[in-house]
């Protein structure tokens, strides 16, 4: 038998093959409810970020269901062959912190740009889309992706663009995408919002050191907003037209 290329397994991978075993194995039946993400993260001795990505990653291969304000319910003991499978998937929360560790250090180059003020002009009309979407109660992607592009472009930086557009762009992939439709919904967009204003303030006033706290406060609850607790009801925010027809 010929060798295989090892891989390393990112945490999210090994914690939900572990609950796939034991669905698998009858340990939890369809119909039970796993125990609660803290327990399992004591019990795996992992973070919460961690046990939640392998929670959704099981929600996308239809193993489970997140029934919010009750929990996560087994309803197939295995996945359906026509089920997507998120094994190659980027974890959420390591690219936002990516995102985090890229898009401080170019919003502190934004506000030394020598044009400072058609780039506040550009990221104003971005988040003027951003609260068109939110007061139509859709997800503000086209906006907030508009905003975070226009920063990464004072770079003049073709490399640094790439980066951030493909980081970016990894909301589209199945964790990601699960994972807003939990935790994403009016509320926290229009938060979301407040802290781009400020760091639309800080390009304005060209304050490099103040833009870089500003983006890093931004992507910080971000991710701490997805690490939250379940909410008690269903997302209120409905996907795009093109999120509908993906």
């Amino acid at each position: 038998m010929p060798l295989q290329t090892i891989e390393p397994r990112r945490l999210y991978r090994q914690i939900a093959e572990q609950l796939r075993s034991l669905i698998l194995g009858g340990e939890y039946p369809v119909g039970s409810r796993l125990p609660p993400e803290r327990d399992l993260a004591l019990q795996l001795k992992v973070s919460r970020p961690s046990v939640r990505e392998a929670l959704i990653a099981l929600e996308v291969e239809g193993l489970v269901e997140v029934r919010m304000g009750s929990g996560i319910y087994v309803i197939a003991p295995e996945a359906a062959t026509s089920a997507a499978r998120v094994e190659s998937e980027l974890s959420p929360f390591e690219i936002i912190r990516a995102r985090q560790l890229i898009e401080c250090e170019l919003a502190a180059l934004a506000a030394g740009s020598p044009r400072t003020t058609d780039l506040v002009h550009g990221l104003r009309d971005a988040l003027t889309l951003m609260e068109a979407d939110i007061a139509r109660e859709l997800m503000p992607i086209r906006g907030d992706r508009l905003f975070h592009v226009r920063v990464a472009e004072a770079s003049e930086n073709g490399a640094l663009l790439r980066v951030v557009t493909e980081l970016y762009d990894q909301r589209n992939n199945p964790l990601f995408d699960r994972l807003g439709r939990h935790f994403e919904r009016v509320e926290t967009w229009r938060q979301a919002v407040a802290e781009h204003r400020l760091v639309v303030a800080a390009i304005a006033a060209q304050d490099p050191a103040r833009a870089r706290a500003a983006m890093h406060e931004h992507l910080q609850r971000s991710h701490d907003r997805f690490g939250a607790a379940w909410a008690g009801g269903d997302p209120a925010i409905k996907p795009t037209v093109e999120q509908e027809a993906a």
